[in-house]
């Protein structure tokens, strides 16, 4: 069994079946983190002793047991602003450095008990707060395909580590394309569910309204295996669905004829790059072969999803981000008094993208300026929302382009805030309307990812697995970078 080449899915019935240990398992992916991690920095710490010792307690379980768990020794890699009880929770930010929480994300503790295997923290930009992995407080992450080039953000770090192999499964957030967009910059599959469909307990809120947590994968059905095992309702978390739970990896097998695929004229037009929506298109017209339909769609508030986005995310960080104040946990600046050590911790504790966020939500939330900004942000939410109700009304999903651009070059964004939102432009929609979306791998410009992306109905993430499959099955894929020849 050559297991950098061997699925998520293939891996856990290994395992169960005792064709292979968890901790040969652990060990191999392991020994690959420290070859080739030290370049793309996209972990922040690794757990090899703890990981070790869960494999061998998951190979000491009776036979019977094993049999019951779905991602049985799989090593996964869990973004750094998902608590973990063995390592570190740092969100990308020194006000958080050495944080270690007395608990589990319901996600996390899912998936465990599922026997995956936590082996390290993924980089991200600080509290989620950027598209590019460039804003973390200990430095950026390099993309696998080319080490010149950002890996997108913030769940940057989880995304690389995939493409590389450093593991095969992640948990990453998705706040207004975190998931998707470096999913679609890193060549592999990101999926942001429903808003509500899995816990956000464990998550530390950057906007609440807004915030999934949500699988990175190789493949869609490795995504899904991931998904159906994190997803359910939770009495921990006040927003989270009981919608019933479908069962993903069998729905994918249903075949998906007829499939009427909306295409918005607003996600293929100015901003996007020409190659990129070639590619896109391409794909498009062998979908069409295979007997799918493309329906032109209207979604008309999509041009104001930015400006919406980028009031009501910040708005809401600023609120949540308030706790982190050096009295209770975390960094503490030196202070004389106790508005110093508010105004020192913050400022010396927080990145320059995290305090240019919080000040711009503040403004937005202040006397004289909540009605002007904040309320009609979230009256143009709405109007995202019904354009999308409108569209499910004619076709199944909606596809774009997941990101607009190929991976730009590292630090090339970094003094240019609103050239760097507006790698957001494919994928807040789906946030600010609390849908899910799915970025599936299109094919290549000059050797750089390009990503397709699916958004469909509420709680049609079974729907979108099996349209990404279809995708799958018509992109023929390259090498992975970094496997050897």
């Amino acid at each position: 069994m050559d297991t950098l080449a061997t699925s998520a899915g293939e891996i856990a019935q290994s395992v169960r079946v005792g064709d292979v240990s968890a901790e040969h398992i652990v060990n191999v992916y392991l020994d690959r983190i420290r070859r080739l991690d030290g370049e793309l920095h996209a972990l922040l710490s690794v757990d090899e002793a703890g990981a070790r010792a869960a494999a061998r307690m998951l190979d000491s379980l009776p036979a019977e047991q094993r049999t019951r768990l779905p991602l049985a020794g799989v090593p996964l890699v869990v973004k750094d602003n998902i608590l973990t009880d063995r390592l570190p929770t740092s969100a990308g930010s020194k006000i958080l450095a050495g944080f270690y929480s007395p608990f589990q994300a319901t996600a996390v503790e899912r998936a465990v008990a599922a026997g995956a295997v936590v082996v390290a923290k993924g980089n991200l930009d600080e509290f989620g707060m950027g598209s590019s992995t460039e804003h973390s407080a200990f430095g950026p992450t390099r993309n696998p395909w080319a080490r010149d080039r950002v890996p997108g953000g913030s769940s940057g770090g989880p995304a690389a580590a995939i493409a590389a192999n450093l593991a095969p499964l992640a948990l990453g957030s998705d706040t207004g394309g975190s998931i998707r967009q470096p999913a679609a910059f890193c060549g592999i599959v990101g999926l942001k569910p429903t808003y509500g469909r899995v816990s956000r307990f464990g998550l530390i809120a950057y906007a609440s309204s807004l915030d999934q947590i949500g699988p990175l994968a190789r493949t869609v059905r490795d995504a899904g295996l991931l998904l159906q095992v994190i997803s359910g309702l939770d009495a921990r978390d006040a927003t989270s669905s009981a919608e019933p739970v479908a069962d993903y990896l069998a729905e994918l097998e249903y075949p998906l004829r007829g499939l009427r695929i909306g295409v918005p004229s607003q996600y293929f037009g100015a901003g996007i790059e020409p190659e990129v929506r070639s590619v896109v298109m391409s794909v498009l017209d062998r979908l069409k072969a295979g007997g799918a339909q493309t329906v032109e769609i209207n979604l008309p508030h999509t041009e104001y999803a930015i400006a919406a986005y980028y009031l009501i995310a910040p708005a809401e960080a600023s609120s949540n981000l308030s706790r982190f104040d050096g009295v209770r946990y975390g960094f503490r600046a030196g202070a004389s008094d106790l508005v110093s050590l508010y105004q020192n911790t913050r400022a010396e504790g927080f990145g320059g993208e995290v305090v240019r966020r919080v000040l711009l939500g503040t403004h937005a939330l202040s006397a004289g300026y909540y009605d002007q900004y904040y309320v009609k942000a979230q009256k143009v939410r709405a109007l995202i929302r019904r354009d999308f109700m409108e569209a499910f009304a004619e076709v199944d999903v909606v596809v774009t382009p997941t990101a607009p651009e190929v991976p730009f070059g590292l630090g090339s964004r970094r003094d240019d805030p609103l050239k760097m939102y507006q790698s957001d432009i494919c994928t807040v929609t789906a946030n600010l309307a609390g849908l899910p979306a799915v970025s599936v791998p299109a094919g290549f410009v000059e050797g750089l990812p390009v990503g397709l992306q699916f958004i469909g109905p509420a709680y049609s993430e079974a729907l979108l697995l099996r349209a990404g499959r279809m995708v799958e099955e018509v992109v023929e894929r390259p090498r992975w970078p970094l496997d050897e020849p």
